[in-house]
């Protein structure tokens, strides 16, 4: 195996953990607002560790450069959608739970 299977092997191994830890996020996370924080910080960084793992074995530079484009729109789109699932969960008054909402600051 060359150095770039490698670094493919090891960031795309690093990127898989990340999805592993959100996806536990989000199976133990007790509401709305924690299991989305968690969903997407870990999977946008499993995400972009495995672009990363890709672009060691892209044949051109375009590819590499569609590569970027398409974790850049992923990262959008995410944000986009758990900024609108939010939102949507304070207007129906579902407050978020743990230590900061009974002290009054969440």
């Amino acid at each position: 195996m060359s150095a770039a299977d490698w670094a493919t092997v090891v960031f795309g191994t690093a990127g898989a953990f990340f999805f592993l830890g959100g996806t536990l996020g989000l199976l133990r996370f007790p509401d709305l607002f924690s299991r989305l924080h968690a969903l997407t910080k870990a999977d946008n960084l499993g995400l972009g560790l495995i672009v990363v793992g890709l672009l060691f074995q892209a044949d051109s530079i375009a590819v590499g450069l569609k590569l970027l484009l398409i974790w850049s729109l992923a990262l959008l789109a995410s944000s986009s959608a758990c900024y609108a699932i939010g939102r949507h969960a304070l207007e129906r008054s579902q407050a978020p739970t743990g230590k900061e909402a009974e002290d009054g600051r969440g």
